[in-house]
């Protein structure tokens, strides 16, 4: 069910790329709405647009049309410190969006500064705790932690000027599946503790299904349909691209399973 007062929308959403003389539309026509402390997933293969809608509302990416908004206003397509305090990401490679020779507690410090928080060391120790790592962690360098770990911190660094939005870019995609379930545990927890609000692009259906109430299947950019996670579950679609897609899913997690067994 679609929330009446949405804290994020998207309105007529369209993204290209290339030269004017062979624009390339990878986003086409799309709107959803989310509402505040609710989780949204978008799935779709690799290439579907997820990814490049999730960049646009960061505002990484500001070649779009139609509109993208916050609290039911249009956000400016340069972004000002305001929104980037309360709208932080999470990126799919951990070790990639971490500076390799800086220690954690520069990486976590630096949004503290930049956003002028006072009580910075014990902010750090609050929020290292509250990703699963202690004090042990603060003085060590990205190459020094495991995958799981480092996406910990990264999620820290996201968490630690106290946004209300995490837009949470395939966050388990690069780590070993003992270690997804730990990570997928954990943004379920800090979003219940701290009442985020969650955008999560994934091309893993447990994955959405797991953290996000609702989610919209995209193919070649557009939404097709919406599911609630019940129906992701249940295998329950009206379009004929979901049900494959679903049944897709379904049969590589059991051949996973034969491989573990």
């Amino acid at each position: 069910m679609k929330p009446s007062r949405p804290l994020i929308e998207a309105i007529g959403l369209s993204i290209s790329f290339g030269p004017q003389y062979a624009r390339n539309r990878v986003v086409d026509d799309v709107s959803f709405r989310i509402g505040k402390g609710e989780a949204y997933g978008l799935i779709g293969e690799s290439g579907c647009g997820k990814s490049t809608i999730l960049r646009a509302l960061s505002g990484l990416n500001v070649e779009y049309d139609g509109a993208l908004t916050l609290n039911e206003r249009e956000l400016p397509k340069k972004r000002d410190k305001g929104f980037f305090r309360r709208a932080q990401m999470v990126f799919q490679d951990p070790f990639g969006s971490l500076h390799p020779r800086k220690i954690v507690e520069k990486v976590l410090s630096e949004p503290l500064k930049i956003h002028g928080f006072d009580r910075q060391s014990e902010r750090i120790a609050e929020t290292l705790d509250a990703v699963g790592l202690g004090a042990s962690f603060r003085y060590r360098y990205p190459h020094e932690l495991s995958g799981g770990q480092r996406q910990r911190v990264a999620i820290a660094r996201a968490l630690i000027i106290e946004p209300d939005i995490l837009l949470l870019d395939e966050p388990t995609s690069a780590l070993d599946v003992s270690v997804q379930a730990e990570i997928l545990n954990l943004l379920k927890r800090l979003r219940s503790e701290r009442n985020l609000t969650y955008l999560m692009v994934s091309h893993d259906l447990a994955v959405i299904a797991h953290i996000c109430e609702r989610a919209g299947m995209m193919h070649k950019g557009r939404i097709i349909e919406e599911l609630t996670a019940g129906q992701i579950r249940k295998s329950e679609a009206k379009e004929d691209y979901t049900r494959e897609f679903l049944q897709a899913s379904i049969e590589a997690v059991a051949r996973d399973a034969e491989v573990v067994a």
